[in-house]
């Protein structure tokens, strides 16, 4: 296990902006970075746009435990690479570096028949970044991920807020789950390694 207590990087759904965040706090920590399942476009993994997002000479890109073929949720992409996702191979790298952990869809993607994304993380003993985003149903799938959070009894260090603003969604989610505000990223249209240093400002790890 790392030295330090990883920080998981998880998000309310796919497309929320896990990458994003993950290469942001990467940088700001100069962490070691670590996506342990990628389903699809192997040959432009969330690994890879990290590592072309992060500038530091610190971080290490650590391999992924499963790398499969095809973009869907993993337990379908395994099943169509005649693989089973086994949580007892997922371990993770060693370090004495503080380590993010980018996850793959939401906390209740499916890994195998029986495991889900949220055992991964309950095994990987984390503490968890929760990336919200403000569209219609989001203070919904919000309060769904962090009550699975808490009754999985996973620590979750507070939410990054991606894209933009929408004042009431946000101040309802942080009324309501008194759950640290660790900072909103704008959306960025010429993602780069200057917005990811920048973006780093906005962000306030507890």
């Amino acid at each position: 296990m790392p030295a330090k207590q990883p920080i998981f990087i998880t998000g309310i759904g796919t497309g929320i902006g896990k990458t994003v965040i993950s290469a942001i706090i990467t940088q700001k920590l100069k962490a070691d970075y670590w996506k342990p399942v990628q389903s699809g476009d192997l040959d432009d993994s969330d690994t890879m746009k990290v590592q072309k997002l992060v500038s530091n000479e610190t971080t290490k890109f650590h391999p992924e435990a499963y790398r499969l073929t095809q973009p869907f949720s993993p337990h379908k992409s395994a099943a169509i690479d005649n693989v089973t996702i086994d949580l007892q191979h997922i371990v993770p790298p060693i370090t004495d570096n503080h380590l993010v952990i980018e996850g793959a869809g939401g906390l209740m993607v499916p890994l195998n028949d029986n495991c889900l994304m949220i055992d991964l993380i309950k095994q990987l003993n984390p503490k968890v970044i929760l990336v919200s985003q403000h569209y219609l149903g989001s203070i919904n799938h919000t309060l769904l991920s962090l009550h699975t959070l808490k009754t999985y009894n996973i620590e979750v260090m507070g939410i990054v807020f991606n894209g933009p603003e929408d004042i009431y969604s946000k101040s309802y989610i942080l009324d309501y789950t008194g759950l640290p505000d660790l900072g909103t990223v704008p959306t960025c249209k010429n993602l780069d390694r200057k917005f990811i240093v920048d973006a780093g400002a906005l962000i306030t790890l507890q």
